[in-house]
């Protein structure tokens, strides 16, 4: 934090000293970009630059300004269409559209703030210009430039198209996402037919409130937990299932090891979602799996030490809360311990056999060596998967949606007064929000907590696990 603030503060004092110190060329490049170019023989350089000042300038009047203009309201016309019947046409006036003027106007701030830093480093260029010619030291030509971009300078070059994709595939829609949760868009807020308007931190109170009316908070804070049980559970159940599944296989008292192998990749090559798709019907009310636990008597005996209700002639494996949740998990065991296995395969060919043989000579049994240098070398090694993998349950999306889709419905009033489901992650509750109720001032809520939790637990984690102070153990 210390090091970030002085780093904003030296590019700062940068600049100051550039306007100060500089010369009448510097001094005129605050309002004439390519002035301080066009002094040091840089011709090309300096149209580069004027060009770049006109094209903003151009942007700012004709499409920064109109927008921003309506950005404190998002917009004051609502749509109105009147049908004229001498002429049988219907007439359009000239409204606002909210999302629009949203979406342009933080293109817009953002185009400003990129102009802002290219032209603070303009400055600076043209500063470290002027202290090259008094030292007498070569200026660089337009030529020369070019040459260095493929040359000493080729990985910002080589890195600018993908930065530029990032932004605008990446961070244009975070900040737009932001920016919805500020708002009431929602499914009587929806444009272009009506206009929404900013509410502050409204949106973040509901979050956080439970009343008769609004049932966010009671639905966020049994989501939320679910989600954290779900992701603690999904990852460590299929890591560990794949760590002992490849010692299995790699095991030299196991038959047919490539067979195994085989059996388990070729699960991997079936797409996920048929897989899931197929199991839900597997495990459907009116199922095969319910046919036959039936036939056997399996669900009269469940019945009997009461883990199904009496008035139920199935197993409610998808239908009921508590039945969901555990098949959930057992299921995501099923699908992606392959997965695991595959990884901890090629890790456990890696450790260092003269521990595992020094273990053995002290008298180690089996259980101990897995326990005191099988599982350390693997999560030494795999650390940064786990946390990858347990950020990725928090967003698994496929394994509650496509199993549960059109399946369960909650009997939960005060979950159903928000949209939500007992088994939802806060994902697909943020999914169903949009897609299915339209509500994405709240969703956009959503999706910035569970930004937070990701990024504060990813910090936190990865902080700690590439600290890098047990290399040696395993060397």
């Amino acid at each position: 934090m210390k090091n970030g603030l002085n780093a904003v503060g030296k590019y700062f004092k940068d600049l100051g000293t550039a306007v100060a110190k500089g010369d009448i060329w510097v001094k005129l490049s605050t309002v004439l970009m390519g002035a301080g170019y066009f002094a040091r023989k840089q011709v090309i350089n300096g149209i580069i630059m004027c060009l770049v000042e006109v094209l903003f300038v151009v942007l700012c009047v004709g499409y920064a300004a109109p927008n921003l203009a309506k950005f404190g309201t998002l917009g004051t016309v609502q749509f109105e269409q009147v049908f004229d019947p001498l002429t049988m046409t219907s007439t359009v006036n000239d409204y606002d559209n909210s999302f629009l003027i949203l979406l342009n106007s933080i293109i817009s701030l953002f185009i400003i703030f990129v102009f802002a830093v290219f032209y603070i480093s303009n400055l600076k260029a043209v500063y470290r210009l002027q202290l090259k010619k008094e030292n007498g030291q070569h200026i660089n030509t337009f030529g020369e430039d070019v040459r260095t971009m493929f040359n000493e300078k080729f990985h910002i070059t080589l890195l600018t198209l993908p930065a530029i994709g990032i932004i605008i595939m990446n961070i244009l829609p975070i900040l737009v996402l932001i920016a919805v949760a500020f708002t009431n868009y929602d499914q009587q807020h929806m444009p272009p037919n009506a206009l929404f308007t900013w509410v502050g931190w409204n949106n973040f109170k509901n979050l956080f409130t439970s009343s008769v009316t609004v049932t966010f908070g009671y639905s966020f804070k049994k989501i939320l937990i679910w989600t954290l049980e779900w992701a603690v559970l999904a990852t460590f159940t299929t890591y560990i299932g794949g760590i002992l599944m490849a010692k299995f296989i790699n095991d030299k008292r196991t038959k047919l090891p490539k067979l195994w192998r085989t059996l388990f990749i070729i699960s991997i090559a079936v797409p996920q979602f048929v897989t899931l798709l197929l199991v839900r019907s597997f495990f459907a009310d009116n199922g095969i799996v319910n046919t036959f636990c039936t036939s056997v008597g399996f669900t009269d005996f469940l019945k009997n030490i009461g883990l199904v209700p009496s008035n139920l002639s199935y197993i409610p494996f998808l239908t009921n809360p508590g039945w969901a949740k555990v098949m959930i998990v057992i299921i995501n065991i099923w699908i992606g311990i392959p997965y695991q296995m595959l990884v901890a395969t090629g890790v456990l060919m890696n450790i260092p056999e003269d521990q595992i043989e020094s273990a053995r000579i002290d008298g180690a049994n089996p259980l101990q060596i897995f326990i005191k240098i099988t599982m350390p070398y693997m999560l030494f090694v795999t650390g940064p998967s786990l946390i990858t993998d347990f950020v990725k349950n928090i967003n698994n999306f496929n394994v509650i949606y496509l199993l549960t889709q059109d399946v369960f419905v909650t009997s939960d009033q005060l979950l159903a007064n928000s949209n939500a489901k007992e088994i939802d992650l806060l994902v697909t509750w943020l999914f169903r929000l949009t897609n299915e109720y339209y509500n994405y001032k709240m969703a956009s809520v959503i999706g910035i907590i569970v930004f937070i939790i990701c990024a504060a637990f990813t910090l936190v984690t990865f902080t700690r696990t590439i600290k890098g102070d047990k290399e040696e153990e395993f060397q």
